[in-house]
């Protein structure tokens, strides 16, 4: 596993069997428990949308009714039907984008979105490294435990500022390290899907973010103190500029807004 389309080959075959089977990703916090997201949503859903993150976004990112949220790596939906709802999330006039990589996440979230009926909800399949998605056309943009999956994370960064409109929001839950992890570990596909390897620290994901040119960018979260684990979950915050025109931050091509292309869980 040495190239960026092998990484995504076998993680999204990786997420695929993880669907399949109802399992989280084995990092250790909590993937698949749904614990912190709304009974009625997890309730008629089941194991039909098992949360694969590592915190709860929605929770932390102020939503307002009317906005556009996208979530970078939807998995089977969880987080994208928590925006959509009117409670706590963009409501009836406001609109969900999620994008992963993975055609079987995708199919999943279609049919879950459907049972519940949100019209206001859609699913593209793509690479969070160049998202189907129009500059400027987003508010908010969530992600929960999948950037740490990406090989490339200042891509992704950079296609977030891009999206987002000038005064956008970022917020994101994701495992951060506390040590860099080593060559052997990099390569562990096991450890590296299971949203370890081939994360960063967290001192070096925030410079990442703030590379992109976000601004206020904050976190929180720190190491448990678990014997063995160099990881730990952690939120973190910034926003586009106002009045920020668009440039050449752009890191390769884009679909419309209502493309879709490539393959990624969206790169949880």
């Amino acid at each position: 596993m040495t190239t960026s389309k092998e990484i995504k080959k076998e993680v999204s075959k990786a997420y695929a069997g993880f669907l399949a089977g109802g399992d989280g990703c084995g990092c250790g916090c909590g993937c698949s428990s749904g614990e912190g997201y709304g009974a009625q949503v997890v309730g008629l859903l089941g194991k039909e949308a098992p949360s694969f993150g590592c915190g709860n976004p929605i929770a932390l990112a102020s939503l307002k009714p009317g906005e556009v949220v996208l979530d970078l790596g939807s998995g089977a939906g969880l987080d994208c039907f928590m925006a959509a709802s009117a409670v706590g999330g963009v409501g009836p006039t406001g609109r969900v984008i999620g994008v992963d990589m993975t055609l079987e996440m995708v199919e999943r979230a279609r049919k879950n979105g459907k049972r519940l009926k949100l019209g206001n909800v859609e699913f593209r399949l793509g690479d969070i490294e160049a998202l189907p998605v129009e500059d400027e056309s987003v508010d908010v943009i969530i992600s929960n435990c999948v950037i740490n999956l990406a090989p490339d994370k200042d891509a992704v960064f950079r296609e977030a500022y891009r999206v987002l409109k000038p005064g956008g929001r970022l917020m994101v839950s994701d495992i951060v390290l506390s040590r860099p992890a080593s060559e052997a570990e990099y390569r562990d596909l096991a450890l590296y899907a299971g949203c370890v390897s081939g994360s960063v620290t967290l001192g070096e994901y925030l410079g990442k973010v703030r590379s992109a040119r976000f601004e206020e960018v904050r976190s929180e979260g720190e190491p448990d103190g678990e014997a063995g684990r160099f990881w730990f979950s952690a939120s973190v915050w910034g926003r586009k500029s106002f009045g920020q025109a668009q440039d050449s931050l752009r890191s390769g091509p884009h679909l419309g807004e209502r493309g879709s292309k490539g393959g990624r869980r969206s790169l949880s």
